[in-house]
């Protein structure tokens, strides 16, 4: 069975866990602090960052680009259309700018500054008390993402088209765990509201929704599919 090391609320390894459970690739799950860093982790990835992917064959995966791509050259030519990265030239381009979006740009103003402040200083040597500037800073920011989820899927079925793309995981994947936090504000747009609602209604998003991460409790509608 291949094994994936994650964190439960790293947003790239929610984008990860998405993307295998929509393959239907069941994969070991092994919970990875990476700010311990462990040699033994190290060693698979001198970067020291979840996700890693280990495949059956014992190939070694780092990073959540590179697993992505991976994924697709492994698992996706089976798919026919249902690929979650396109063939097609014009959505393939477009699904990467948007995954680039979510997992770099939404990540550095958003996601990475709410779980490092609420998730990773908790278990910090350092430790420490959330920085409510910086959590200010990160929901102003995040009222700008959903604005513009809400522009593109009031003109497309899906974030980057037609059809379900790795954008639409990567977005959730972000938004996920904000929405863990209860930083989530679905008051903005309600076109994004409806997209993540057709999103977490799907199969692979029910192993995310059972998440809790130790001596945090999710937020009330974390694990509702009607909100």
């Amino acid at each position: 069975m291949p094994t994936l090391y994650h964190h439960p609320l790293c947003p790239h390894s929610r984008f990860v866990r998405l993307v295998l459970a929509e393959y239907g690739v069941n994969a070991e799950l092994i919970e990875e602090r990476a700010a311990d860093r462990r040699p033994e982790f190290l060693a698979l990835d001198p970067a020291g960052r979840t996700p890693v992917f280990i495949d059956d064959d014992g190939s070694v995966v780092p990073g959540v680009g590179v697993i992505a791509e991976y994924l697709d050259e492994v698992y996706g030519p089976a798919r026919g259309v249902q690929r979650l990265l396109p063939q097609e030239k014009g959505p393939r381009i477009e699904t990467r700018r948007l995954v680039d979006w979510f997992n770099v740009k939404f990540f550095d103003e958003v996601t990475g500054w709410l779980v490092k402040e609420k998730v990773y200083k908790r278990f910090s040597p350092q430790g420490g008390a959330p920085d409510m500037d910086v959590l200010r800073v990160a929901r102003a920011n995040i009222r700008h993402h959903m604005r513009y989820i809400g522009y593109l899927t009031s003109t497309r079925n899906w974030l980057a088209g037609d059809r379900l793309t790795y954008a639409d995981f990567a977005a959730a994947a972000h938004i996920s765990c904000a929405d863990y936090l209860g930083d989530a504000p679905w008051d903005e747009d309600e076109a994004a509201k409806h997209w993540y609602q057709r999103i977490k209604s799907r199969p692979a998003f029910r192993p995310l929704l059972a998440d809790r991460a130790p001596g945090m409790t999710p937020s009330p509608l974390y694990a509702e599919l009607d909100f």
